[in-house]
């Protein structure tokens, strides 16, 4: 199956997306969806072999679930790319556009319970939060 490729423009150096995407203690403010999910608890590890484990749940504790990725090759301020435990590959770019902008570009394999076009909104959701989070903090 053909991965999916959503991408997004910053308005802050590429240093400070790099920051605000690994460090654990920015992870838990902007990795969810919506709303009404958070994530409670976030661990990173980034190194090659190590772990990136987050918890995503709705706020009302009625489901939540781990992510866990595990890392296969990082380049500080220009790429990530790790596998998740189901062994679908992630990729993760950071071009700098100049000295206040970057462009964060994801690429994922799809997992097959949900149609592509949800899981691109769902990640593209994310990644947009990221996106208000790191502009307004």
């Amino acid at each position: 199956m053909e991965p999916i490729k959503i991408d997004i423009t910053i308005l802050k150096p590429v240093e400070k997306v790099w920051n605000y995407f690994i460090d654990p203690e920015h992870i838990v403010k902007w990795n969810f969806a919506h709303e009404s999910w958070e994530c409670p608890s976030a661990e990173n590890d980034l190194e090659v072999g190590g772990k990136l484990k987050t918890r995503m749940q709705a706020k009302d504790g009625s489901y939540g679930f781990d992510l866990v990725g595990i890392y296969d090759e990082i380049v500080p301020q220009k790429l990530i790319k790790y596998h998740l435990e189901d062994g679908r590959k992630v990729e993760v770019r950071f071009e700098k556009i100049d000295e206040n902008t970057t462009k964060v570009i994801e690429i994922f394999d799809p997992e097959t319970q949900n149609t592509r076009e949800m899981q691109r909104e769902g990640w593209y959701a994310i990644l947009n939060n990221f996106h208000k989070y790191t502009e307004n903090h």
